[in-house]
């Protein structure tokens, strides 16, 4: 085991066990388009033990203060924002003209 890693509190190895977003923020010249294949990645491995807002909650909170301008503290802070408001955008329905 890394020394980097047993310096992670366990609250946020809870939610990153495979530490995906910890070694994202470790890669030199990540962009956010590799951030968000992270992030998806990390979303899809979640076990669902913390709920995921939670769980983003905690990543933000550890590696975002020290890295604000970090592309996979954008993405975090995306993933924490509301969700735009659910509308229809098309469809048969949408066409008709009664």
């Amino acid at each position: 085991m890394s020394s980097n890693f047993v310096q992670v509190p366990a609250i946020v190895r809870e939610v990153d066990p495979r530490g995906l977003v910890r070694e994202a923020y470790r890669i030199e010249g990540i962009t956010l388009p590799d951030c968000r294949t992270i992030f998806l990645d990390w979303s899809l491995g979640d076990t669902g033990d913390v709920a995921q807002r939670e769980a983003v909650s905690r990543l933000l909170v550890h590696y975002g203060a020290d890295a604000p301008d970090h592309p996979m503290t954008q993405v975090l802070r995306s993933a924490m924002a509301a969700p735009p408001d659910a509308r229809r955008r098309g469809g048969a329905k949408a066409r008709r003209r009664d």
